[in-house]
């Protein structure tokens, strides 16, 4: 039994699975709330599936890259879950549960590039297949015009994502260059590679596991309210 956690982006998602299995899912699309809602949609979602936080086997995170804040507000409470609980925790690369999801939409062998908007013109994203074989590892990455040719000139590659939009003026003028509109950031993905890892036993470091952030974390300066 696997509760999983996607706080990479403004989406704030949940899922509960048994066996691999799909029993429940909640999603909130609100930005900034993850802090206030996440536990609450825990809490819920395994009221709403009859489910006691002591029958969990397992706590899965959305491991970044991503929003910085997201994925440290994910983090501490998957930690704390695992602490209490005395279960391990099971890491996802963001992207690839990206990947994951939007595979199971595609019926052609498209190259898939998750795109997460990380500022500016610059995405967080990765080339992979439908099976998960990575072409191009998760980079962050300045988009500009000519990026991705060589990849283009081999592959019909699919970018989606919530950094894709703002890529899609200088990429969609190659004919190999397709566009989806879905994000395929859900809780739902990532508990869905959780229990492939799960099996094989293969979790992280409760203690030491930390986020891929990709880059680090600037603070905004403070206005100053008196000048």
């Amino acid at each position: 039994m696997i509760l999983s956690i996607e706080t990479s982006t403004k989406t704030c998602s949940v899922a509960l699975h048994n066996q691999g299995a799909l029993l429940a899912e909640s999603t909130l699309h609100v930005d900034k709330s993850h802090a206030e809602k996440l536990t609450v949609l825990i809490k819920d979602l395994l009221a709403y599936a009859c489910i006691s936080t002591k029958e969990l086997t397992g706590v899965a995170i959305a491991g970044g890259p991503g929003s910085y804040t997201g994925l440290r507000i994910g983090t501490s409470t998957a930690k704390g879950l695992c602490y209490a609980l005395n279960i391990p925790l099971i890491a996802i690369n963001t992207l690839e549960a990206m990947v994951f999801g939007a595979a199971q939409t595609l019926t052609e062998a498209y190259i898939l590039c998750p795109m997460l908007d990380a500022r500016r013109m610059e995405v967080y994203c990765m080339l992979a297949d439908k099976e998960l074989k990575i072409i191009e590892p998760v980079k962050a990455k300045i988009i500009k015009e000519g990026s991705f040719n060589e990849a283009l000139n081999n592959y019909k590659i699919v970018f989606f994502g919530n950094g894709a939009a703002k890529c899609k003026p200088l990429l969609e003028g190659h004919t190999n260059a397709y566009f989806l509109t879905i994000s395929s950031i859900s809780a739902v993905n990532v508990g869905a590679l959780a229990w492939q890892k799960y099996q094989k036993q293969d979790f992280a470091d409760l203690a030491y596991f930390e986020p891929e952030y990709l880059k680090e974390f600037i603070a905004t300066k403070p206005k100053n309210l008196f000048a």
